[in-house]
């Protein structure tokens, strides 16, 4: 398995997220995520990701029905369907819901082991897609 994971700038994501991935066409899994200036929170987006990418792949979602997916919410968002804080992944009608939200809990775990505060991590997340 070769992974590749990188910080960037928000402009540079394929869509709005702060966190993004997909199999290039070496079969290289990569990642990204918006570049905060701290690595503790690079690390936790990029856990998120990872874990969200491969219960995804083993269960045999399609990256390309997830990018749809986050297209479409993030265009609704845009036309007031959805607030600006809300996620793609936490709607349940988001075909990665699950794999989402346990995502989400290990980064939660993993952010109380780094003492990294979840209320200020999450408005950094924010931030960073502005």
């Amino acid at each position: 398995m070769y992974i590749r994971i990188k910080s960037i700038p928000y402009k540079e994501q394929r869509y709005p997220t702060c966190g993004d991935y997909w199999i290039d066409k070496n079969g290289v899994k990569q990642f990204r995520v918006n570049d905060m200036g701290n690595e503790d929170y690079h690390f936790l987006v990029s856990i998120h990701e990872q874990i969200e990418e491969y219960l995804t792949q083993r269960r045999g979602l399609k990256e390309s029905d997830i990018m749809t997916f986050d297209v479409m919410f993030e265009k609704e968002r845009e036309e007031g369907k959805h607030a600006p804080d809300d996620e793609p992944g936490d709607d349940p009608s988001a075909p990665y819901h699950h794999e989402h939200v346990f995502a989400e809990t290990i980064e939660r775990l993993l952010a109380i082991q780094m003492d990294v505060n979840w209320a200020e991590y999450g408005k950094a997340v924010e931030k960073s897609c502005d």
